[in-house]
């Protein structure tokens, strides 16, 4: 009962210091750090008779020094080359082509609410390639807005739709995918393929749907209402907004990992084994190359490769530090034993299974993610325990490992202090509350259809 009592402590004064704005790497170390104190006042060393430095004091430490060496040279350097890879493919203008190319279709679309479902749809298949959710927004709100908003959908309507457009963390390039390939002892393309595909599926279509009767619903309500006037001015210029969009063929470029993962992987051609980084790497000598002949200008070629080192440098501190510390916090909850305990009792449930398990940690998943606006922080705090959880109701970890990691995402896009819907509808200029109370029927919609699937098809 104690350990319940201080986890439910910590996930609040965590969560109210990230609301607050406070740093949230240094407030889930600080807390991760004092959980692991405690644990050991509680008589639980925090770590094992061969890793234990002898005095319990450094092995609080060691933790987060275990912790941060297995991680950099794993999952922390697949994030940074996903980084550096996606900085790069927007200096040399890859990430405007793909999105061109993509935009392309959508203007041929008259009805407005079906080009409101359609976008979803486009801009979640350009997640793939593009896994920033704010970069993603922000380069859909210069591009695809403009028309939304000219074929009569009200504003805050096309910034809703966009801020969804990454809800589902999808594909290779994903680290919450990563994290759980890693869980479920299987390779991330595998995982794609088999695990999240499937479930996702399903998913974008009903959240497509959602988007068409929630979006038109509360537009006519918004503006029988007059909470909503005239629209904005429907003048735009797509070509402005994709001012600095590589030649067409600079399209396939972000797509290139992606590819090689899939055609390299087990599930096509498993004679040859190729790793993330290194089918990064590949693709990084492939653009290049296709830049230098494009360009016809060696020095500013080699020049946008600057992009790669930067992009790797910021996704550490933004992710890769986040990850960590995020790890440390979860290993001190985990310590402590009141999430163990939990568990526990839901596994004791008479009848206890799969449905009622995902209830449970889809619960803890979804409250971190709203109310810390970061489905990474929450995932990775919490997804040690998956294993634990599906091992305790004899099931494997893949079919709750989906629709958990999926709902991350879903639930972060409930968040009005998440980084995606601050930045579009401050481009709109609505509130994040505007945002947040026309994505939450949409995103919950989606979460029911992640349970549903993920109970059919794993």
């Amino acid at each position: 009962m104690v350990g319940i009592l201080l986890t439910i402590a910590a996930v609040v004064v965590v969560s109210w210091f990230v609301v607050k704005n406070y740093y949230p790497q240094a407030v889930l170390l600080l807390a991760g750090l004092v959980l692991l104190a405690v644990a050991c006042l509680m008589g639980t060393p925090p770590l094992g008779a061969k890793q234990t430095t002898n005095l319990l004091g450094f092995d609080v430490i060691q933790v987060v020094s275990n912790l941060m060496s297995s991680r950099l040279a794993g999952l922390g350097l697949n994030i940074m080359a996903i980084g550096g890879f996606a900085t790069y493919m927007e200096r040399i203008g890859a990430s405007k082509a793909l999105v061109k190319l993509c935009v392309k279709p959508l203007q041929a679309i008259r009805s407005p609410y079906v080009l409101l479902a359609l976008t979803y749809v486009v801009g979640q298949f350009i997640a793939l390639f593009i896994n920033s959710a704010v970069g993603l927004g922000l380069l859909l709100m210069a591009s695809v807005y403009p028309l939304l908003v000219a074929l009569g959908v009200t504003r805050v309507a096309a910034a809703s739709v966009i801020a969804t457009t990454c809800c589902l963390d999808l594909g290779p390039s994903s680290s919450n995918a990563m994290r759980a390939a890693e869980l479920v002892n299987t390779d991330v393309v595998t995982y794609f393929i088999q695990g999240q595909i499937p479930v996702a599926i399903c998913t974008v279509i009903t959240v497509a749907i959602m988007h068409f009767f929630v979006q038109r619903w509360f537009d006519k309500r918004d503006i029988a209402s007059g909470r909503y006037k005239d629209q904005d001015d429907a003048s735009h210029d797509l070509s402005k907004a994709l001012e600095g969009a590589g030649p067409a063929h600079y399209a396939i470029l972000p797509m290139l990992p992606l590819f090689l993962l899939i055609i390299f992987s087990p599930m096509v051609y498993g004679g040859i084994k190729l790793s993330l980084v290194t089918a990064i790497l590949i693709s990084l000598i492939i653009s290049l190359l296709t830049d230098l002949l494009s360009r016809r200008a060696l020095r500013d070629g080699i020049e946008a490769t600057k992009a790669i080192f930067e992009g790797m440098g910021k996704v550490f501190i933004s992710t890769v530090s986040l990850i960590i510390c995020a790890e440390v916090f979860a290993s001190g909850l985990t310590k402590i034993g009141g999430i163990n305990t939990m568990l526990q009792a839901a596994a004791n449930l008479e009848g206890a299974g799969l449905p009622i398990m995902l209830t449970v940690m889809m619960g803890i998943m979804i409250l971190a993610s709203v109310v810390t606006g970061s489905g990474n922080a929450a995932f990775f705090a919490f997804s040690p325990l998956l294993p634990q959880a599906a091992a305790s109701v004899g099931i494997p970890t893949l079919p709750l490992a989906v629709p958990v990691q999926l709902s991350a995402g879903l639930a972060r896009t409930m968040s009005p202090i998440v980084g995606v819907v601050i930045a579009v509808s401050g481009i709109a200029g609505v509130t994040p509350f505007d945002i947040v109370r026309r994505t939450t029927p949409v995103m919950i919609a989606g979460l029911i259809m992640t349970v549903v699937s993920s109970l059919i098809f794993l």
